[in-house]
Formats: C-alpha cells, structure tokens, sequence
C-alpha cells in the first residue's frame, strides 16, 4: 500500500513564498501522475496542478504564473512551489498519486494566507 506525506505548511503573509512537499513511499512513483489539489473551508475539492510521469504539467487558471509542480523521482518527492501567495489560496492542500486504478492520497497540509 503506497502512502502519500505532505509538509511545508504554514502560515504566510499576502505575496508569501512556501513550498510544499510530498514523499512517497510504497509506490513505483516514477509511473505515477501526481498532483496537488486544495480544499478550502466550505468549498469542494479543486485541481490546482499536475504533472505526468513524463513530466507534463497542468495548473489551474487561478494559479497560473505563480505556482510551480514538479517532481524529483530519484527522491520520490512532488513539490509545489508557491509565490506571490493571496488570501484566496488558504486551504488544506492535499497531495495525490494516480496509476490507472490505483489512487492515493495524502493526509493534507494546512496553508493560511493571512497578514
């Protein structure tokens, strides 16, 4: 069974940096695609970026120019650099790992975009 563990939350003032980051365990990550998606209190689950094992990438509009994924297989860590951060962005952002039927999930990283 493979797992999924996020780190590098945290609290941040508006225009912020943080970089987040997800170890995997238990998985041939090299195969995987692997993603980040955020939920916000009151609100579903959302996309914010991807990235294909061959190292696709994908990003939500609202995240577009300011938010960076990639992915470092020898280390079999996703990252998810984070700049010019808002208000908006405050959510419990999840890392996910995807290889036909199987999905996993992490336990989630607090980020609070706040003065």
């Amino acid at each position: 069974q493979g797992q999924l563990v996020e780190s590098g939350g945290g609290l941040v003032q508006p225009g912020g940096s943080l970089r987040l980051s997800c170890a995997a365990t238990r998985m041939t990550f090299k195969l995987y695609r692997l993603a980040w998606y955020r939920q916000a209190p009151g609100k579903a689950r959302e996309l914010v970026a991807s990235i294909t094992s061959l190292g696709s990438t994908n990003y939500a509009d609202s995240v577009k120019g300011r938010f960076t994924i990639s992915r470092d297989n020898a280390k079999t860590t996703l990252y998810l650099q984070m700049n010019s951060l808002k208000t908006e962005d405050t959510a419990v952002y999840y890392c996910n790992g995807d290889f036909g039927r199987v999905v996993y999930w992490g336990q989630g990283t607090q980020v609070t975009v706040s003065l």
